[in-house]
C-alpha cells in the first residue's frame, strides 16, 4: 500500500521535494498559493512586466500523481495538518517547508498568480513615474533591485541606504571592491552606516515626492521608495507546539539527516531549518535532495542515512541586471570570487527561469 507524504509549503525546496517524491508516494502539497513561484525573478518581473510570466508554475502541471491542496497550515503534529479551513490532513510522512516572508516586492503578497501580476503591473507604473528612488535597505535584495531599475531606466536616480558600515560584510574585500566599482559605474549613490530618523511620509512602492533625512544628518529627497530588508520565518503554525518547540526567530531543530529533533518520519527543509547557513533558494533545493533520498530509503524498508553539512562559508550570486554583477562560489580548493560573466550565466541572464522551465515545465 502507498505511504503519504504530506510537504507543507511549495516554494523552492518543498516543490523540489514534492517533485522528487511524485513517482515514490502519494504526495500532498499544501499552499495558498496556485503555483510555484520562481522569486527570484521578482525583481526583474516588477522592471520588465512582460517578463513576470516566467515566474509561475502551476502545481498542476507538473505534479503527475500527487495532489496540490490550495490552503494554509494552522497546526501540525506527529500524525498530520490541521488547514485553515478546520479540515485535517493524516500523513505517514511529514516535511515542513514554508520558508520566510520578506517585504515586496521581493516576494509577492499574493497566492494567486493573477494577483500578483495585477500588483507587479500596478507598482511598475508607480516607478516608472518616478525619477528619484530611494531603497532602504543595501543588502543583496536592495542591490540587486537597483541593478535592476538601472538597467531599465539608467538615468533615475537611485539611492541605497543602510546602517551596515560595509556592503556584503561576510564576503572578501575581492569581491566588495568589485561590487562597488560597478555600482559606480552604474551611477547608484550609497549611503552606508546610516539610517533614517524617521520612515518616508509615503507608502512604500506608491509615487509621490517626499524628504528624509539620515542619521547622518543628510536629507534625501525621493518620489518612489522601496524596503529591502525584514525577513521573516513562516512558522506560525507551530505556536501551539504540538510538534515541536520553535526556536529564536521561528526556526526548528534538525539534526544531519534533516529530521526534526526527536522524530523519524517528520522533516524540515529550507529557511525555517536551523542549519547554519544563510537562507537561499540553493540551499533549499540541496536539503530537498537529502529528505528525498532519506523518504525514499524509508519508503523501501531501509533508515534515512543521507545528511546534509552547510558549507563552512557563504555563497552568493549577485546579478546588477542581466549582465553585471558579483559572486563567491565553491571549488575543491575552497571558495572563489567569481566574474560578472559568471554571475549572468549561472543567474543574471534568466534568474533561473531555464532551469525551472525544465524541472517544473508542463508534464
Amino acid at each position: 500500500m502507498s505511504r503519504t507524504v504530506v510537504v507543507v509549503g511549495g516554494g523552492y525546496g518543498g516543490s523540489a521535494l514534492a517533485k522528487a517524491l511524485d513517482a515514490e508516494a502519494d504526495v500532498v502539497l499544501i499552499d495558498p498559493r496556485d503555483a510555484f513561484v520562481n522569486t527570484a525573478g521578482s525583481l526583474r518581473a516588477l522592471t520588465q512586466p512582460d517578463w513576470a510570466g516566467t515566474m509561475f508554475f502551476p502545481y498542476d502541471q507538473w505534479l503527475r500523481r500527487g495532489r496540490v491542496v490550495r490552503e494554509r497550515a494552522v497546526s501540525v503534529d506527529p500524525g498530520g495538518v490541521t488547514l485553515a479551513s478546520g479540515r485535517r490532513v493524516e500523513t505517514d510522512y511529514l516535511v515542513l517547508a514554508t520558508g520566510s516572508s520578506y517585504t515586496y516586492p521581493a516576494k509577492p503578497a499574493s497566492d494567486s498568480m493573477d494577483d500578483v501580476l495585477d500588483d507587479l503591473r500596478r507598482t511598475h507604473k508607480e516607478l516608472a513615474g518616478a525619477e528619484r528612488v530611494l531603497i532602504l535597505g543595501a543588502g543583496p535584495v536592495g542591490l540587486e533591485l537597483a541593478g535592476e531599475i538601472k538597467e531599465v531606466w539608467p538615468h533615475k536616480h537611485v539611492t541605497i541606504v543602510d546602517p551596515a558600515e560595509r556592503l556584503l560584510a561576510a564576503f572578501p574585500e575581492e569581491m566588495r571592491r568589485e561590487l562597488h566599482r560597478q555600482l559606480d559605474g552604474l551611477d547608484i549613490h550609497l549611503r552606508l552606516g546610516a539610517g533614517l530618523t524617521a520612515p518616508p511620509a509615503t507608502e512604500p512602492g506608491q509615487a509621490e515626492t517626499f524628504t528624509v533625512t539620515t542619521t547622518g544628518g543628510e536629507e534625501i529627497t525621493a518620489d518612489i521608495w522601496f524596503r529591502a530588508h525584514g525577513v521573516r520565518v513562516n512558522s506560525d503554525y507551530l505556536a501551539d507546539g504540538r510538534l515541536t518547540t520553535r526556536m529564536p526567530q521561528g526556526r526548528v531543530p534538525v539534526t544531519e539527516t534533516l529530521n526534526v529533533q526527536g522524530y523519524e518520519h517528520v522533516y524540515a527543509i529550507g529557511d525555517i531549518t536551523d542549519v547554519p547557513e544563510a537562507k537561499m533558494a540553493g540551499y533549499a533545493m540541496q536539503h530537498a535532495e537529502v529528505v528525498a533520498r532519506n523518504i525514499i530509503a524509508q519508503l523501501r524498508g531501509g533508515q534515512p542515512e543521507a545528511t546534509y553539512r552547510p558549507l563552512p562559508y557563504p555563497m552568493i550570486l549577485l546579478p546588477l541586471g542581466p549582465r553585471g554583477g558579483v559572486g563567491q562560489l565553491p571549488s575543491p580548493d575552497g571558495p572563489v570570487v567569481v566574474p560578472a560573466e559568471t554571475v549572468s550565466a549561472y543567474k543574471g541572464a534568466d534568474l533561473f527561469t531555464g532551469r525551472f522551465t525544465e524541472q517544473f515545465g508542463a508534464a
